[in-house]
């Protein structure tokens, strides 16, 4: 049975198969603060990585990781955008579908002496769903994408980015699969960020969020649920506290 969190102004409710509690990460941080100050504003491109394989390889610190992922045309680069304050960090084309890449962006965090540190990463992963690709360039993604979500254990939070006119379709439904499958996934963190609500009347807005609250009680880790529009930027504060809780744990 599920229960879910009291929501304060402004936050997300978090919806938990049993009462909350302390899960254990798999792999701690090399730091690990009791409060981080994540500098959204100044979060900064460091790598792509085409392949699974060169994860093992990559510059990247031991720092919490929180993947933004969604269908091409969910708006998906714009909210990277909009929550780091800049118009061009997260490529945004024209042709959905066209990121074939792990992004990785780091959020700068302040170290105990004041100095600057990597505070943790957001990973853009590429599109799926409406890119008119080929089939082996889809399967490519499939395990690209997949293999991160089901094996990546420096993984703390995916953010589902879904259009608020048409949320949790089938491809968002594979998705979910790929993330239960996790032996850990209750010590995973799932936030359905409901995009485009601009786009819907307030009376249909409430539909949405309970229609994805509904879902959100089925899943065996924990999910929040949030509107949000990239082009009004309504829910930015949000998300950010969202993204907050998260990375600290």
């Amino acid at each position: 049975m599920r229960s879910a969190r009291w929501r304060a102004p402004g936050r997300s409710r978090v919806f938990y198969r049993s009462a909350p509690r302390t899960f254990a990460r798999p792999v701690p941080p090399l730091h690990a603060p009791s409060v981080l100050v994540l500098h959204f504003e100044s979060t900064r491109f460091v790598i792509s990585v085409a392949e699974l394989a060169a994860l093992n390889g990559a510059p990247l610190a031991m720092v919490p990781e929180v993947a933004f992922v969604g269908r091409s045309n969910a708006g998906k680069s714009t909210a990277i955008n909009v929550l780091t304050g800049q118009r061009q960090l997260a490529h945004a084309s024209k042709t959905p579908g066209r990121t074939q890449l792990l992004n990785f962006f780091e959020v700068p965090d302040r170290g105990p002496e004041g100095l600057p540190r990597t505070g943790a990463y957001l990973v853009d992963l590429p599109g799926y769903g409406f890119a008119k690709v080929d089939a082996p360039t889809r399967s490519r993604w499939d395990q690209l994408v997949g293999g991160y979500l089901a094996g990546r254990r420096l993984l703390r939070g995916v953010v589902i980015v879904m259009d608020a006119r048409r949320p949790l379709a089938g491809a968002d439904e594979h998705l979910l699969a790929w993330i239960s499958g996790r032996s850990d996934a209750e010590a995973l963190r799932v936030h359905l960020l409901l995009n485009k609500a601009d786009q819907i009347a307030r009376p249909e807005r409430a539909r949405v969020v309970a229609q994805a609250e509904h879902r959100a009680e089925s899943l065996p880790m924990p999910v929040s649920v949030q509107l949000f529009s990239g082009l009004k930027k309504e829910g930015v504060e949000e998300l950010r506290l969202t993204l907050r809780q998260i990375i600290e744990g």
